[in-house]
């Protein structure tokens, strides 16, 4: 395979599956963004819409439905389905409720809609797609419900998720529609974008742009309009007005003279409970003082029955009234009928359309910023015309619950804007079928006397390095750890499987065939890679030597020995908090011990014979007595700090630390299987450990480096080591800049 084509396989993306579908045959009523957001989710086969309350989600699902000819099942909250009926209509389509199988059967057209607690009801193989409408609803399923859901249409052809945009931290949200709609596992999905350390999972640095580009290719994020470019008229919200109402209660728990602060989440429940009656009477002055709309959100069941004694018109729609009377009850009060709703944000919180009101009360608050933000956006939505007002009655002890909430709601806000900032070009890119590079590559090249430093990919770089031309090869490639040093698919490290790793080692392997002389040596420095539980599903090392070997071999090199260097189990201990290599762990049970992880030196041959009557490799640096040393299969009195300094060349997002070669390591190669004068190379050349060692000792250096931070420390370095060599630079000379 080409390797600009191999690359372009490892972009960690969604490819469509879907079909392409034209503008023009949607119904007039959509919006301009509507309909491309339509018409990509059609393309994507499989995707999600993640928009803001108001932006039409239930027209795209219709028109998606539509489009796609297949035979729909669309799945949504108990309160929103027979809402999405009557959507239906206002762009000429049939969609039918229905609450099984055998009712299904004998109705007509392809459109069925039914509720989350009935989908059980349904052979998922009598439908060509699904969706899934307010999905954010998965969060809120037991593991073994959402599991369920997710397997019963995992062979569904078409799936679409529509629900308010996530946060980009929000791992549950995201992982959850990404499994439902076969994009990525939610372990995967760790591995490959996360990392876990004291304050939980967070996103690789270098893994950012990635994975918003993995977004942007299977879900659309969009709070207005204009974040996809498209013009925000008539959807600019009138102005939210919130103020809470703090009712003094004179409420002390028994047995305290003072009350000293809300505790927990049964302590915040007592208090609620202990404060509904003053609380229900000011909310009712407020209420029966208006002859306008209003809905009451309550959260506990007393506090319903009791706000619907106090207030005027009220109406009471609860968890325990039957299906037929909930949805009648919402309708009425959707057509104006009903003057006030006393209800809970669980019952019509979600997906509910009530933008003819503007006035809501909240009698009591819980601390879910969630459950919060739906209950007013059901009137705080695209296509209000009035402000709305929301009036939160609190009891004087619970302000710290109404400060928790708006905490969480500028956090909320923040992420949510820093997800549109991040991914709103990947998106623009996706919807206009365009590939967008997030990466700027750039090559440089740096020659003085006796070195050529080569900034760029090893693969095409080393393109330029002539045949038979390099004595030895010295270097570190990367362990197959994702995102750790930069974001691009050039980078060898990116690799999301071991097979795509030594495919793409593969390409730099077969350079160093052919650039090595006859008979040459290319030593590699590995170790064991640690098999991680979140990763690899289980605790262990994975035999990356062996590997190593085996493409080396495949690819016409001879495997010519093997070195351990020997390894300190205790500052190992400390440096990677392995509980495999501590004390406690070994009084406690030793069966988890193991030994420290060695280094390993992996000498390969070139076939050939080497050109020993011109060049012969006579180690006359080295001793009889430090060859017998250097010759035994373990390297002791390498000293793991004597490497170059490497904290300098620290990115802002690289999430750990170069680790170079030690140079007393390089040495020892350098000095067994090349004579001074001849060329060393590195394609992987990191901050430039061994072309330095290579200038040192009398070498000539070759490097590749692909990242620029660290190409400016290679060119630092072997200058650094020129100097200490007593060698003279011609370029440094000349007074030219390198």
């Amino acid at each position: 395979m080409d390797y600009m084509e191999f690359l372009k396989t490892k972009r960690i993306k969604f490819e469509s599956t879907g079909v392409e579908c034209d503008t023009d045959l949607m119904h007039p009523l959509l919006f301009d963004f509507q309909r491309d957001l339509t018409k990509w989710s059609i393309r994507k086969g499989r995707a999600a819409v993640f928009a803001d309350t108001g932006l039409g989600k239930t027209f795209i699902q219709l028109e998606w439905a539509r489009l796609l000819d297949q035979r729909t099942l669309l799945v949504a909250p108990l309160s929103v389905a027979r809402q999405t009926v009557r959507e239906a209509r206002k762009i000429d389509l049939q969609v039918h409720y229905v609450r099984s199988r055998e009712q299904m059967r004998t109705l007509a057209g392809k459109l069925f809609i039914t509720n989350y607690e009935m989908v059980d009801a349904f052979d998922p193989a009598e439908f060509g797609a699904v969706a899934l409408d307010e999905s954010s609803i998965l969060k809120g399923l037991t593991g073994k419900t959402r599991q369920k859901l997710t397997e019963m249409f995992a062979d569904t052809p078409y799936r679409l998720c529509c629900t308010a945009t996530p946060a980009p931290n929000d791992i549950a949200e995201i992982a959850n529609h990404a499994e439902f709609l076969g994009i990525m596992n939610r372990a995967d999905m760790l591995a490959t974008f996360f990392v876990h350390d004291e304050n939980g999972w967070r996103l690789r640095g270098h893994a950012e742009e990635a994975f918003y580009r993995w977004m942007a290719s299977w879900g659309m994020s969009v709070r207005k309009p204009s974040d996809l470019g498209y013009d925000d008229d008539g959807f600019i919200l009138p102005p939210l007005n919130i103020e809470p109402i703090y009712v003094s209660t004179g409420y002390c728990p028994e047995g305290q003279l003072l009350f000293t602060g809300l505790k927990g989440i049964q302590n915040r429940s007592q208090v609620r409970k202990e404060t509904m009656q003053p609380k229900v009477e000011t909310l009712a002055e407020i209420v029966n003082a208006s002859n306008e709309q209003w809905i009451v959100w309550c959260g506990l069941n007393r506090e319903s029955e009791a706000a619907t004694a106090a207030i005027q018109d009220a109406v009471e729609v609860k968890g325990a009234d039957k299906l037929d009377y909930k949805i009648e009850a919402l309708e009425r009060f959707q057509d104006g009928e009903i003057r006030v709703l006393v209800t809970k944000p669980k019952i019509a919180g979600f997906g509910m359309n009530f933008q003819q009101c503007h006035n809501m009360a909240f009698l009591g608050l819980s601390d879910s910023w969630e459950s919060y933000y739906q209950a007013i956006r059901r009137c705080y939505r695209f296509g209000q015309k009035y402000p709305v007002n929301v009036k939160i009655v609190l009891a004087e002890i619970e302000q710290e619950i109404y400060r928790n909430v708006m905490a969480k709601e500028r956090r909320a806000s923040e992420m949510a804007q820093n997800l549109i900032d991040n991914v709103q070009q990947f998106e623009k890119a996706e919807i206009d079928g365009l590939t967008l590079e997030d990466w700027q590559y750039t090559t440089d090249t740096v020659v003085g006397d006796g070195y050529k430093l080569m900034l760029g990919d090893s693969v095409e770089r080393l393109a330029e390095v002539a045949d038979d031309s390099v004595h030895l090869s010295v270097f570190s490639p990367p362990f197959m750890d994702l995102y750790v040093y930069s974001p691009t698919e050039r980078d060898l490290g990116n690799s999301g499987t071991p097979e795509g790793f030594f495919q793409h080692f593969g390409y730099i392997i077969e350079h160093l065939l052919r650039v090595t002389k006859p008979g040459r040596i290319c030593a590699v420095h590995t170790a064991d890679v640690p098999a991680l539980l979140s990763k690899d599903g289980y605790i262990g090392l994975k035999d990356f030597p062996g590997k190593v070997i085996d493409a080396f071999e495949s690819r016409g090199w001879i495997y010519h020995g093997r070195v351990t260097i020997d390894k300190n189990p205790q500052a190992q201990a400390i440096r990677t908090h392995s509980k495999a290599l501590l004390f406690v762990q070994m009084e406690k049970d030793s069966s988890w011990s193991r030994p420290a992880i060695g280094d390993y030196i992996l000498v390969f041959r070139k076939p050939g014979e080497n050109e020993m009557s011109i060049t012969p490799v006579e180690n006359g640096e080295i001793t009889r007595d430090v060859w017998i040393e250097w010759a035994r299969p373990i390297w002791t009195g390498i000293r793991e700090t004597e490497t170059l300094q490497y904290t300098v060349a620290r990115g802002d997002k690289d999430d750990k630390h170069i680790c170079p070669l030690q140079l007393e390591t390089i040495e020892r190669c350098i000095k067994l299987w090349s004579n001074p004068g001849e060329t060393i190379l590195d394609p992987f050349g990191g901050i430039g450990s061994t072309p330095y060692q290579a200038m040192k000792f009398g070498r000539k250096a070759i490097a590749i480096e692909l990242k620029p931070e660290w190409f400016k420390w290679i060119v630092r370095n072997v200058k650094d080591a020129k100097r200490e060599a007593g060698q003279v630079d011609l370029f440094a000379m000349a007074g030219v800049e390198v």
